[in-house]
């Protein structure tokens, strides 16, 4: 006499639940590095754009105060109160404070430097990326607005500008 018995039970097995989880952690490892770069590439470009942003910020307040401000913190401001030489509301407080926070994964060291009659005629920003998950791509500009880059090392005023190759 035979038994009825299901020749089959339902679900997966073991190993096809392995075969699954290697295909998925092969796929994570060919697609994590890229996504790494990825990142690094939006930060480096996002670190551009706000530096240019910060460029006509400094550039307006040198307008308006003939001198450019002694801080980044001074092109913020309160909102609703009227501008002033340490709140100039030129740009977004996160911005503004790029020099003290980290914005977007760089750090932005900005130095205003006093010529003759102690007036801020000129400065110096670099920009650095605040880890190396941040990147690896750093920049430099002064009161000419040339943005300057240089890969791995600290940007200055000798190294390429924006949209050169270095040689």
């Amino acid at each position: 006499m035979k038994l009825n018995r299901k020749t089959r039970t339902q679900g997966f097995s073991l190993i096809e639940l392995l075969i699954v989880v290697t295909i998925i952690l092969i796929l994570a490892a060919i697609a994590i590095p890229k996504l790494l770069t990825v990142k690094q590439t939006a930060n480096a470009t996002a670190a551009v754009a706000n530096t240019k942003s910060l460029l006509q910020a400094l550039t307006a307040y040198q307008s308006q105060y003939n001198e450019y401000p002694a801080a980044l913190t001074d092109l913020g401001g309160a909102a609703g109160t009227a501008p002033t030489a340490t709140g100039a509301e030129l740009v977004d407080n996160t911005l503004a404070d790029a020099g003290t926070t980290p914005f977007q994964g760089y750090s932005f060291a900005y130095t205003p430097v006093a010529g003759t009659g102690g007036l801020n005629d000129s400065f110096t920003m670099t920009i650095s990326p605040s880890s190396t998950a941040s990147g690896n791509r750093y920049f430099f500009t002064d009161d000419s607005d040339v943005i300057r880059w240089n890969d791995g090392a600290a940007a200055t005023v000798s190294s390429p500008p924006i949209g050169t190759n270095a040689t």
